[in-house]
Formats: structure tokens, C-alpha cells, sequence
């Protein structure tokens, strides 16, 4: 069982920046490959990055490339979201989610979610 706690949410301006942390449990973290994924309001759930077990690999959506940055620290059980340029499209509840033996960028592969951050980018 992972659990995961997303953290650093909030309202930032056009053009600001926030770093998002997920927190997860248990003494197996390295061996999940970690995920990021947003809903905004009255959309579907969508894919913003991935990282894989080592940290070495990373892969993003379009709409972020270039903007966000995953990052992990498997000693600390913590993976990251830098989000700068922010644009007020990428308002949305921001969640983290953990996927055992590697990367994936669909919802249905992973295995265990966070609760959630909100972030609000205002114009």
C-alpha cells in the first residue's frame, strides 16, 4: 500500500510559478514509477508528466513541455512538479500518482492516487 500526500497548491498569477510536492509512504518508493495529472473544472482527468523509478527519465504532455518539471527524491519518498509560465488554462486540481515498475501516461496505470492540490492561475 502507497499513500500518497500532494502539497503546494494555490493562486499564482499569469506568468508566476509554484512547485507542487507529493509525499508518499512506505519503503518501496523507488520501485514506482510517479506520474502527474490535472482535472480542471468539468473536464476529464488529463496527463500533465511522468518520471520513471530512477528519476532519469522523463516525459510530458504538449500543453506543459517546456513549462513543468518532474523531479524526485527517492530518499526523501517525494516527487516534485515545477510549474512556471503559468497560464491560467492550467487551472485545475493537480494529483500525483504512483504506478509499480515504471512510467505510464494513462489514468488506468497507475496504481495508487493523491488527493489532490488545487491551483488557481489568474489573468
Amino acid at each position: 500500500q502507497v499513500q500518497l500526500v500532494e502539497s503546494g497548491g494555490g493562486l499564482v498569477q499569469a506568468g508566476g510559478s509554484l512547485r507542487l510536492s507529493c509525499a508518499a509512504s512506505g519503503r518501496t518508493f523507488s520501485s514506482y514509477g510517479m506520474g502527474w495529472f490535472r482535472q480542471a473544472p468539468g473536464k476529464r482527468r488529463e496527463f500533465v508528466g511522468t518520471i520513471s523509478l530512477s528519476g532519469e527519465i522523463t516525459y510530458y504532455a504538449a500543453s506543459v513541455e517546456g513549462r513543468f518539471t518532474i523531479s524526485r527524491d527517492n530518499a526523501k519518498n517525494t516527487v516534485y512538479l515545477q510549474m512556471n509560465s503559468l497560464k491560467p488554462e492550467d487551472t485545475a486540481v493537480y494529483y500525483c500518482a504512483a504506478r509499480y515498475g515504471g512510467m505510464a501516461t494513462t489514468n488506468g496505470s497507475y496504481d495508487y492516487w493523491g488527493q489532490g492540490t488545487r491551483v488557481t492561475v489568474s489573468s
